[in-house]
């Protein structure tokens, strides 16, 4: 029995792909949901598995664009594999042996010197090789030179280089600073983390603190949760934050839609369940997209302080940073607190730097007494 391997749905507006990698060659052994092929749209990566156990057979090749739906390969259930088997060597090949060329004389310094001289002038005399203008615009590859390796970008590298290059070259990005003191955070984590994680089944991070104080501040600056679009400036009247995730192959931006409806635990739920798809290749293009507002956190890497790139076609993002203990004043006194630089980079053609300024200040109150953010205030 054959069964056919199809390119699966990714998305309403993906209508094809690229078969970016072939885990398992024509003719490998397969066992069911095992990782055959590795497809790449524009904004995600895609794992099809093998539907059944077999003896697969693919039908098309890397770097090739395939349609949704369209059969790229089948396995054969009732196939095993085979390796091909070596051809036996006659004995009459074994017993002869190659012919040796005649060996010829060397020819005389004076013969070489004659021919030498009658291949230069041949060659002043031949025209040039026309050379075509694909040619000339195209240099010759480089070699790669001893020590390195060269490899081929992937397609999500690819467009993730275009679009922070289309970023920076078709926005007025600008970036402003300011610190939190997360003490109180911290304090509320270390006290209910055990219910919490018990009530909802996930861990309370800062991650949702911050979504939550992003929202309100958003509220208060609607132009922030705004976009460009020609002439027009295009405002989202729903709250769908955008959370950077670093994964093997690039960074994706999952998108948690309607944030301002979501409880801590379901923002943290939300986060939890997109950051593992995001991880292991299975999130969809629709869940990387109609995001309003981005936070990028590069403290879990141990950044100190980093200005992000806006992920357009949204006109601000937020970066959180490493929490570093560090000598404060609070009330005329020097004392330790655990401290993160946070940094607000946005389109400076949309957004006036008041409003950035003051939507930062705006969250930095709301993270320093989160219990603003239960009051709505």
């Amino acid at each position: 029995m054959k069964v056919e391997i199809k390119v699966p749905a990714m998305g309403e507006s993906v209508s094809e792909a690229k078969v970016s990698n072939i885990l398992k060659p024509t003719g490998s052994a397969v066992k069911e949901d095992e990782e055959i092929i590795e497809l790449e749209t524009e904004k995600v990566n895609q794992v099809l598995y093998a539907p059944k156990s077999g003896v697969i057979t693919i039908q098309v090749q890397v770097d090739q664009t395939v349609k949704i739906g369209q059969v790229i390969g089948f396995i054969d259930t009732q196939a095993a594999a085979k390796e091909a088997p070596a051809e036996p060597v006659q004995k009459s090949q074994r017993e002869e042996k190659p012919a040796q060329p005649p060996v010829q004389a060397p020819p005389s310094p004076k013969e070489s010197a004659r021919e030498m001289v009658s291949d230069y002038v041949s060659s002043l005399k031949r025209e040039p090789p026309a050379v075509s203008k694909e040619e000339k615009k195209e240099p010759a590859p480089t070699q790669t030179k001893p020590g390195t390796t060269r490899k081929r970008m992937s397609g999500l590298r690819k467009v993730i280089a275009q679009r922070l290059v289309e970023a920076k070259n078709t926005t007025a990005m600008l970036t402003t600073f300011n610190e939190i003191d997360m003490s109180a955070i911290m304090e509320i984590r270390g006290r209910e983390k055990d219910n919490f994680a018990k009530k909802y089944g996930v861990k309370l991070g800062f991650m949702s603190f911050f979504v939550k104080a992003s929202v309100a501040a958003l509220k208060a600056f609607p132009i922030v949760n705004s976009f460009i679009e020609g002439e027009e400036i295009v405002t989202f009247q729903t709250y769908d934050i955008g959370i950077a995730v670093s994964t093997e192959r690039g960074l994706l931006v999952p998108v948690v839609k309607n944030c301002e409806n979501l409880s801590f635990g379901g923002v943290e739920a939300a986060i939890e369940k997109f950051s593992k798809k995001a991880r292991e290749g299975t999130i969809s293009v629709d869940e990387l997209k109609g995001g309003s507002f981005t936070i990028t956190n590069g403290g879990v890497f141990g950044s100190l302080l980093s200005t992000p790139i806006l992920n357009l076609p949204q006109s601000a993002i937020l970066g959180m940073h490493s929490i570093v203990k560090r000598p404060v004043v609070v009330q005329d006194e020097i004392v330790i607190r655990p401290m993160m630089y946070v940094a607000l980079s946005y389109d400076h053609r949309l957004i006036d730097g008041r409003e950035a300024v003051l939507f930062l200040v705006s969250l930095k109150t709301a993270l320093e007494d989160p219990s603003r953010l239960l009051l709505e205030l």
